[in-house]
């Protein structure tokens, strides 16, 4: 097994675009590769081009019609609402197919790079489109780039896949389209679906054998009931479950100035979200990790430094938080947006948290929604819910 991390880029992997005004502006990868740039951290990572999915590919979780479906609407840029192309959330444009494809076609050459062993960990930050379903966009997703490369190993005769998703929406498409297939894990950390898009995604929602893992966390909740809630669930489910390859999504809606989602993470918590994914990868999927981007609408101040945080843990050589962004970058982001840049890769806390060996505490709604889904999960596992 290489040792080696790799990034999969392409500048066109920016022509996924919805147009002047929606959230999901293709400036945020874009921003994202150029502070990794200017920082060193891509110097850190091989650096690897991608193809579109091929439409046999695509067909491995979307179905044949929708695939076609999307080509017309790609050709004609024409609104089809059966395919779910033409609303406000997912507007339709010439070109949908080839840049949703080439998307897709990215995190599936990160799932082959880990595969293979030409790498050990691999990254796609424009992937992690998980709200697609298998005949319809949604979410701002078409093509469901984490389902495939989960699919795709699957198919390759990998035993065991994990699927873990920090993105402030519960990631719907990946656990439907494995709800019931119990070589898959899927375990999703997001705001409530009383409160937030897609509705879905509470704790009793738990697939096959338990291998559907829902963490629905109440609006409000910060760094420390956040990680306080990954730790009582993730590690233990991941080392019963011993995955061959961990997939993550790492969607940084979650932070506290997204203008999308009610979640009030920190730039500083998230990175230590990473820095546990990453060490739970080596212990529990003998470091076969293949991370994407994912959602994330603050597209100066948070997408940039938390990916650039993201694929410099992944490299091995994650950044100082007190790193100061470079000059020519908060130029760049002057030109590109007319916005004034974040001067260091911080938001300046510590993020601090108790974990569950103290006991629980009824009255705290995070505390209720870690034993949620303890209760409705780990005897399933053949796990203790209790503390």
């Amino acid at each position: 097994m290489s040792s080696t991390a790799r990034a999969i880029w392409d500048d066109a992997l920016t022509s996924y675009d919805f147009g002047p005004g929606h959230p999901l502006a293709p400036v945020r990868v874009e921003l994202t590769m150029a502070l990794a740039r200017a920082l060193g951290v891509l110097g850190n990572l091989e650096i690897a081009g991608c193809v579109p999915a091929t439409d046999d590919e695509l067909a491995m979780v979307h179905k044949r019609d929708y695939i076609e479906g999307v080509k017309r609407v790609s050709a004609a840029g024409g609104a089809d609402l059966s395919v779910g192309l033409g609303t406000s959330d997912n507007p339709a444009f010439k070109g949908v197919h080839e840049a949703s494809a080439l998307i897709a076609g990215a995190t599936l050459a990160a799932a082959r790079a880990v595969f293979e062993g030409t790498a050990e960990h691999a990254v796609n930050v424009a992937g992690g489109l998980h709200h697609a379903m298998a005949a319809s966009a949604s979410g701002f997703c078409v093509y469901n780039d984490p389902a495939l490369a989960i699919a795709w190993l699957l198919g390759q005769g990998v035993g065991r896949v994990a699927y873990v998703d920090v993105d402030v929406h519960h990631g719907d498409g990946v656990q439907a389209l494995f709800y019931d297939d119990p070589r898959v894990l899927t375990i999703s950390l997001h705001e409530s679906p009383r409160t937030l898009f897609p509705g879905t995604g509470f704790p009793e929602e738990t697939g096959a054998e338990g291998t559907a893992v829902n963490v629905a966390l109440p609006a409000g909740c910060g760094d420390s009931g956040w990680l306080r809630a990954f730790d009582s669930v993730v590690p233990p489910l991941l080392r019963d479950f011993a995955p061959d390859i961990l997939v993550t999504q790492h969607g940084c809606d979650s932070h506290a100035l997204d203008p999308l989602a009610n979640l009030m993470l920190s730039l500083d918590g998230q990175r230590t979200a990473y820095s546990w994914l990453h060490r739970l990868a080596h212990e529990t999927a003998g470091g076969r990790w293949l991370a994407t981007g994912g959602g994330g609408y603050e597209l100066v101040q948070v997408v940039p430094r938390a990916w650039t945080h993201l694929m410099a843990e992944l490299s091995g050589h994650p950044l100082d938080p007190a790193t100061r962004t470079p000059e020519s970058w908060r130029a760049y982001v002057r030109e590109r947006t007319g916005e004034s840049a974040p001067l260091t890769m911080t938001d300046g806390r510590n993020p601090e948290f108790r974990d569950l060996s103290g006991g629980y505490d009824p009255a705290d709604p995070i505390d209720r929604a870690i034993m949620a889904t303890r209760n409705a999960v780990f005897p399933l596992h053949g796990l203790d819910p209790m503390p």
